[in-house]
């Protein structure tokens, strides 16, 4: 039995929930497939998949096998790709998840740069605000808001973002604008859901040096951070979110800035990778292109100290394996 087949089969077949399915887009046909499964059961003596004529579902032993199938499979094309990489510069499939509202404003509609200067690289981009670990969904990378929370992740810093608190000129005239942070709990709040937590995101101040979190009651709570910022705008309550997302509506005076003097801790930007030895050269180049994006904007505090490696290179958090 070739068990590297039999894994890309057996993946295959799990991906797209189907043997026939999976049999069109191996090109092979369906008695095959399902016979390199039954072999690949038979060899590890344990059922993998519970089949009925309209379902397919994973045993809990075929979950365990499927996740370092993946895990091996993209090793072994990241080994070919790398060898590529080498001769031609990087090439392949370059699959990536980046924090929405960063992806939508500031990478994507500058990504046709990247392109042109790495033009072999096919791009995967998945906007979500969900902290996936890259080795769960067999990313490259993901490019988040927040401080990493998953232990012995590798990561680059890229950027720090401003975090500002506004409300609409509208909203200031009917509440009065805050002169204090102890004023705060007296006005309502457009609150962002926390995707890790799924609970309301309290606004956070700077007083005297302490962070200090002050809850509001909710006039809204939206999952999506521009989401909350155009119902602000709209006169729905105060808003605490990075300066980029509020920065057309600041400028536009749709909003107007307030407790300036108290703003919160910047809040990181950085790049997550799989628990590898060796960061691939596609993710590499991906994440080198975001940093220099984000390098010349205006709206990112991107003056980290080049010289070290814990604020601007890449790093290794708890028990993570040493990049080569």
């Amino acid at each position: 039995m070739d068990r590297f087949q039999s894994m890309q089969v057996f993946a295959r077949v799990v991906e797209l929930n189907s043997f026939s399915r999976a049999a069109d887009a191996l090109r092979l046909p369906r008695s095959t497939v399902s016979v390199v499964v039954r072999k690949l059961e038979a060899h590890l003596r344990v059922r993998l998949m519970q089949r009925t004529t309209r379902h397919l579902s994973l045993t809990p032993e075929g979950a365990e096998y499927y996740r370092h199938c993946i895990r091996i499979l993209a090793e072994i094309r990241e080994s070919e790709e790398m060898l590529a990489s080498a001769r031609n510069g990087p090439r392949g499939r370059l699959s990536v998840q980046i924090a929405t509202a960063l992806g939508r404003i500031v990478v994507l509609p500058a990504i046709d740069d990247f392109h042109k200067r790495f033009p072999d690289l096919e791009l995967m981009i998945g906007l979500d605000d969900r902290p996936i670990h890259p080795s769960d969904e067999n990313l490259d990378c993901t490019i988040r808001m927040g401080e990493p929370e998953d232990p012995g992740v590798i990561q680059r810093r890229l950027c720090d973002l401003e975090i500002v608190t506004a409300g609409s000129p509208d909203y200031l005239v009917r509440y009065g604008e805050p002169q204090r942070v102890e004023d705060i709990p007296q006005h309502l709040a457009v609150h962002c859901l926390s995707h890790a937590t799924g609970r309301v995101a309290n606004f956070m101040f700077d007083i005297n040096g302490d962070a200090v979190e002050v809850g509001l009651p909710a006039a809204l709570s939206i999952s999506d951070a521009e989401s909350c910022a155009i119902c602000s705008a709209n006169g729905m309550g105060l808003i605490q979110a990075p300066r980029f997302i509020l920065a057309p509506y600041l400028n536009s005076g749709a909003l107007v800035e307030v407790l300036s003097q108290w703003q919160p801790g910047p809040m990181p930007v950085a790049a997550v990778f799989p628990h590898r030895r060796q960061i691939a050269l596609k993710a590499r180049v991906f994440v080198e292109w975001a940093a220099e994006l984000l390098e010349k904007s205006p709206l990112f505090l991107g003056n980290l100290d080049l010289g070290n490696p814990s604020s601007s290179g890449y790093r290794v958090d708890a028990e993570a394996p040493l990049i080569d």
